[in-house]
């Protein structure tokens, strides 16, 4: 049987960098605030895995009252998201993402992003999608106050 999860998540900017998306250090002079890296890509991607496993959320599975996920690596807590996924006999099938931010514009940067996130999962690179959208200027997002992620993963039983 396949199961489905969705994830979301958004991060407003802080002071400096630097901005990490699905593993990848994009230039921009603003980073993220979060209480790890504030990959907010990953969280998503994180969110859908645990959901399509019937687990809790991230914010279950790595609180922020721990000083053990304070500035985490985000392409570390998804190791683990991986490792309680496979715990459960699942593996990923495929993850399709989207992200939503003004700036910076991520076109140079989507096809890096998918390979890592498809390293990370232990993928094939021709199952992981990224789409990079604007806001059009609406809202927080569209003032460049943030960005927001949404991912769709699917898990299929784990063979052998």
């Amino acid at each position: 049987m396949t199961r489905v999860g969705i994830g979301y998540d958004v991060h407003g900017f802080k002071g400096e960098g630097p901005l990490v998306l699905g593993g990848v250090e994009v230039p921009y002079e603003r980073g993220l605030a979060g209480y790890s890296d504030g990959d907010v890509l990953l969280h998503a991607v994180m969110d859908a895995m645990l959901g399509a496993a019937a687990l809790k959320d991230i914010g279950h599975q790595f609180p922020d009252t721990d000083v053990r996920f304070k500035g985490a690596d985000s392409s570390k807590l998804l190791a683990e998201v991986r490792a309680m996924v496979e715990a459960e006999s699942l593996r990923v099938g495929n993850v399709d993402c989207i992200v939503v931010l003004e700036r910076p514009r991520l076109g140079k940067y989507v096809d890096r992003i998918r390979v890592r996130i498809a390293e990370l999962l232990g993928v094939d690179v021709a199952a992981v999608g990224v789409k990079a959208k604007t806001n059009e200027g609406f809202g927080y997002i569209g003032e460049g106050e943030a960005i927001a992620a949404w991912a769709a993963v699917s898990l299929l039983p784990l063979e052998g």
